[in-house]
C-alpha cells in the first residue's frame, strides 16, 4: 500500500506552512504535493506557544495562529490545505527514508514516494535524560516544542497559580516561559549555568538590563550551577530541585529548555551532514539533487558572512522554505539564498531584535536606563551585527540595513558616540557616483565613491541623524 506525490515536505511545523503557500503561489497542481506531519494539527507559527498561547486571558488558540498569519500573510486552515488539493498526512510518523528510491516509510507501514523531497523535521527539545538526570516522566515537569507541550504547561499552570515554579535554562524558552510564568501569577526562580541569560547571544551589560527587568517582576536568577535531582512524591510529582551546589528549591511546576537538537537521524548515512544539520547549497539543495532541506534541520551557507551556518529561529524557517520552494519551481531564475540573521523576542512591555553576527567588537549605544538602546558588533573593520531594544518599525529597519550593507567602521568612538544615528543615516539616500573618463576614449563610467568617502559621508550624516533622533525623542516627551 502507498502513495505517489510529485513534492512531500517531511515535517509539519513553521517551514512546512509557508512551503506550502509557496507553492501554490508559483502553481503547484492539485494532488501534486503533500505534507507529513507528526502533529494532529496543519502547520502553525510556533513561536506563538511560548507568547500568545500562555497567556491567562484571552490566550491565543487556534485556528488563530496557523501559518502564514505571521509574516501577515494567508492563514492556512485545514480547508485551505483541501481547496488547493494540497495532501495532509497528520498524526503520522514516518519511521525510514530511503533516498535513493525516493521512498518515506511510516510506522502504520505505508510507503510514500516522491520525485522531490523538503526536509522540515525541525528539531526536537533536549531532555534532561541526555544530561545524566532523571525525571522527565515527572506530572509536573514540562518542556515546550509542540502544541502538545503548550498544552501540558497551560494546564500546570493553572493548578499552580501562587506557587513556585523551577526554570531550567536561560535561553529562548527559559526568558518566555518565565514572564508568562510571571503573568500567571507564579513565583519563579531561574537555574542556569552561563554566567548571564541568553549567553549564546547577549554580552553582559544587555543581559544585565533584562535580568533587572526579571528580578523587578520577582524573577530569581541563580547562575553558575545546574540541577542535580528531583524530591518526587509517592503521586509522581516533582517537590523540589536539587542543584550541583547542594541548594533545595521547592517547586509546584518546572519548565526545562536546555536546547534543541535537529531532526536528522532518518538521513544519517545518507546525506551530508554539517554544524548538526543537513548541508544544503545556495539554493537549500543537499549532497541529493532530489532532496532540499530547511528551517532548523538546514546548514546553509550564509553569503554575508562566507560560511555555513544553522541557525534556529522562525524568521530563518519562513524564508529558507520559501527560497528552496522557488529553487525547485523556478531554478534558473532564482539565485542563491542570501539570508540576513535574525532574532527577536517580546515579554513583558519589551521588544528586541538582532541582525547578523555577535562577533568582534560590541559597541553599546543608548540610555540602558531608559527603554531604547543598543548595540553594534565590529569584526576586522566593519560592522556585522546590531541589536535594539524598544525601537520604532523605522528604527528596526534602519539596524538591519546597516548590518547588511557591513560599512567599514574607522572610529568606534564616533560610532558609539552616534549610537542608532548611524543606523538611521545608512536608510538616507547614498550619494551620486562621480563620473570618470576613461583615458583614451570616449567612453564615460560611473564610478563609486572609495569607501573612505563612503564611510565619511555616513559619519556626517550619521551626525545630523543622531541629532534628529534626539530632538525627536525629546518631542514625543513632551
Amino acid at each position: 500500500m502507498g502513495r505517489a506525490f510529485v513534492y512531500v515536505i517531511l515535517g509539519g511545523g513553521v517551514a512546512a506552512g509557508y512551503a506550502a503557500l509557496e507553492f501554490r503561489k508559483r502553481g503547484v497542481s492539485h494532488g501534486e504535493l503533500c505534507i507529513i506531519s507528526q502533529e494532529p494539527v496543519p502547520p502553525y507559527e510556533r513561536p506563538a506557544l511560548s507568547k500568545g498561547y500562555l497567556l491567562p486571558e484571552d490566550p491565543a488558540r487556534l485556528p488563530s495562529f496557523h501559518t502564514c498569519v505571521g509574516a501577515h500573510e494567508e492563514r492556512l486552515t485545514p480547508k485551505w490545505y483541501k481547496e488547493h488539493g494540497i495532501e495532509l498526512v497528520l498524526g503520522t510518523q514516518v519511521k525510514s527514508a530511503d533516498i535513493r528510491r525516493k521512498t518515506l516509510l511510516t510506522a502504520a507501514g505505508e510507503t510514500i514516494s516522491y520525485k522531490i523531497l523538503i526536509i522540515a523535521t525541525g528539531a526536537r527539545a533536549l531532555k534532561l535524560e541526555e544530561f545524566g538526570v532523571k525525571g522527565s516522566d515527572a506530572k509536573n515537569v514540562c518542556y515546550l516544542r509542540d502544541l502538545s507541550d503548550a498544552n501540558t504547561l497551560v494546564d500546570l499552570m493553572k493548578s499552580c497559580s501562587g506557587g513556585n515554579a523551577v526554570v531550567i535554562g536561560g535561553g529562548y524558552i527559559g526568558m518566555e516561559c518565565a514572564a508568562s510564568l510571571v503573568i500567571n501569577k507564579i513565583s519563579v526562580t531561574m537555574v542556569f549555568p552561563e554566567a548571564h541569560c541568553m549567553a549564546r547571544l547577549f554580552v553582559p551589560k544587555i543581559a544585565n538590563y533584562y535580568e533587572d527587568y526579571y528580578k523587578s517582576k520577582g524573577v530569581k536568577f541563580i547562575k553558575g550551577t545546574v540541577l542535580s535531582s528531583f524530591e518526587i512524591d509517592p503521586n509522581g510529582k516533582v517537590t523540589a530541585v536539587i542543584l550541583r551546589d547542594g541548594s533545595r528549591l521547592p517547586a509546584d511546576m518546572v519548565v526545562v529548555g536546555i536546547g534543541i537538537r535537529p531532526n536528522t537521524s532518518l538521513f544519517e548515512g545518507q546525506l551530508t551532514l554539517e554544524k548538526g544539520g543537513i548541508k544544503v547549497n545556495g539554493k537549500l539543495q543537499s549532497s541529493n539533487s532530489s532532496v532540499y532541506a530547511v528551517g532548523d534541520v538546514a546548514a546553509f551557507p550564509v553569503k554575508l558572512f562566507g560560511e555555513i551556518r544553522r541557525l534556529e529561529h522562525v524568521d530563518s524557517a519562513r524564508k529558507s522554505a520559501r527560497h528552496a520552494v522557488a529553487a525547485i519551481m523556478e531554478s534558473d531564475k532564482t539565485g542563491e539564498f542570501d539570508y540576513l540573521p535574525f532574532f527577536y523576542s517580546r515579554v513583558f512591555t519589551l521588544s528586541w531584535q538582532f541582525y547578523g553576527d555577535n562577533a568582534g567588537e560590541v559597541i553599546h549605544f543608548g540610555d540602558f536606563s531608559g527603554s531604547t538602546f543598543g548595540a553594534y558588533w565590529v569584526n576586522k573593520g566593519h560592522l556585522v551585527g546590531s541589536f535594539l531594544e524598544g525601537g520604532t518599525k523605522d528604527e528596526y529597519d534602519a539596524v538591519a540595513k546597516a548590518t547588511r550593507l557591513k560599512p567599514a567602521i574607522e572610529d568606534v568612538a564616533a560610532l558609539e558616540r552616534q549610537g542608532l544615528g548611524f543606523a538611521l543615516a545608512i536608510i538616507q539616500k547614498p550619494p551620486e557616483p562621480t563620473v570618470t573618463e576613461v583615458e583614451g576614449s570616449d567612453l564615460v563610467l560611473k564610478k563609486p565613491l572609495y569607501a573612505w568617502h563612503t564611510t565619511a559621508g555616513i559619519l556626517v550624516a550619521a551626525s545630523v541623524a543622531a541629532f534628529a533622533y534626539w530632538y525627536g525623542r525629546r518631542r514625543r516627551r513632551w
